[in-house]
């Protein structure tokens, strides 16, 4: 199946290399981001090392080229623009693909590579989490807008000595909203976003893992003003000393203390932003960088209510306010991600009522409800039987939830 991933990626670089020698940019970007996309699924699926490294060189030249694309578009090229004549040769992009090149511009073949790694880190679609979405935690979204938000928006307030937080840690028990919170900053901020975790980090390859980590935050400085997101930090940077601890995961540490201090670079606009439930366990020098610490608690009454109406959505229903209040009382202790899924389950209420039904009638605009036997127009006739004759979405009912 995953060789379907190869060929898809293939025409879309047949695409983009066409687009690209006809100076289309603005077509042929989105096209090698595409296949980027595909080559790095296929990636995931490949045992053969030889057709790795042979797809991963591919790979590495198609994200060169894509880079390049994109910074003449960003200056106005020929793609994004009417320019023509002379504009569309001063603009055209230094290199282009060509079969058996790994890259050039003088650029170190390894560092591209594990670039190319942790692009897949960087956040492109927003997802759409805005800070009213977020239930609660009032304290907790201020200070993001602070570090986040303000330093954008209204860079005259960070004169003299007030500077935004640089690193925030978001503790607390699990399922409570500290990666949902992150989603929403990645939403509302103005910035590259980076999302990583272990696995983007760690290699095994010796010496490898901490050049991603330190790729990672050359890039965010790049790419400022930037947001650096590791969650479950605790994965990473864990108690030095334990017996257990082998000598790559002690580099991986020192490398993230070196660049957390940010000694020798101008860090002032990238912020890094972690989650964790076992804040005990960090490395008590790691826990320090952090110069802001957030505990993210259990939701409270009105954070529970307002869980409920975001989850519900749209969703119909005929629920009150005093019918949320009661729903909100009835699960204290409840962490957000536990009334998801208490949500999830009850708004296939109606469906299961659909299903276990055995009479039905028609309502005036002729679809099919469930009823009882005595219901006048009542009709003896399962849910299957009428499906295509078209059934009403039933809404849901105070007395299906929870």
């Amino acid at each position: 199946m995953y060789s379907n991933f190869k060929e898809q990626a293939i025409e879309y670089v047949k695409q983009a290399v066409h687009e690209d020698n006809a100076g289309n940019y603005a077509k042929a970007f989105p096209l090698y981001m595409n296949a980027l996309e595909y080559f790095k699924t296929h990636l995931k699926y490949e045992k053969n090392p030889k057709i790795k490294e042979a797809i991963t060189q591919k790979f590495t030249e198609y994200l060169r080229r894509a880079e390049e694309i994109r910074a003449v578009l960003d200056d106005g090229g020929p793609g994004s623009a009417s320019n023509g004549g002379d504009a569309a040769v001063a603009s055209r992009p230094k290199t282009k693909p060509k079969d058996g090149e790994g890259g050039g511009d003088g650029e170190d073949p390894e560092q591209v590579k594990l670039r190319a790694g942790l692009n897949s880190a960087i956040v492109r679609e927003k997802p759409n989490i805005k800070w009213s979405d977020v239930a609660g935690l009032e304290s907790a979204k201020q200070a993001l807008q602070e570090a986040v938000i303000l330093p954008v928006k209204f860079p005259q307030f960070f004169t003299g000595k007030r500077r935004p937080w640089r690193a925030f840690l978001l503790y607390g028990p699990p399922g409570t909203g500290k990666s949902y919170l992150a989603k929403a900053v990645a939403t509302e901020a103005e910035s590259t976003f980076f999302s990583v975790s272990s696995s983007d980090l760690v290699s095994k390859w010796m010496g490898e893992s901490e050049k991603l980590v330190s790729n990672l935050f050359e890039m965010a400085r790049e790419s400022a003003p930037s947001i650096i997101f590791i969650d479950e930090i605790d994965s990473l940077g864990g108690q030095r000393g334990e017996g257990n601890e082998s000598e790559a995961s002690r580099r991986i540490k020192t490398e993230i203390l070196v660049q957390m201090q940010g000694v020798g670079h101008n860090d002032q606009k990238v912020l890094v932003l972690a989650a964790t439930n076992t804040p005990y366990a960090l490395d008590q020098a790691i826990r320090r960088r952090f110069d802001k610490r957030i505990y993210i608690p259990l939701p409270d009454l009105k954070a529970r209510q307002h869980i409920f109406k975001v989850h519900l959505g749209d969703t119909p229903h005929n629920l009150t306010e005093k019918d949320f209040e009661s729903l909100a009382s009835r699960t204290e202790g409840f962490s957000g991600s536990d009334i998801s899924v208490c949500v999830k389950d009850v708004l296939f209420e109606p469906v299961r009522k659909t299903q276990d039904a055995m009479y039905f009638f028609k309502t005036s605009n002729g679809m099919w409800m469930p009823c009882g036997p005595k219901q006048q127009g009542a009709v003896q006739i399962s849910m299957q039987e009428l499906a295509a004759q078209g059934l009403a979405s039933q809404k849901l009912e105070p007395n299906g939830c929870c």
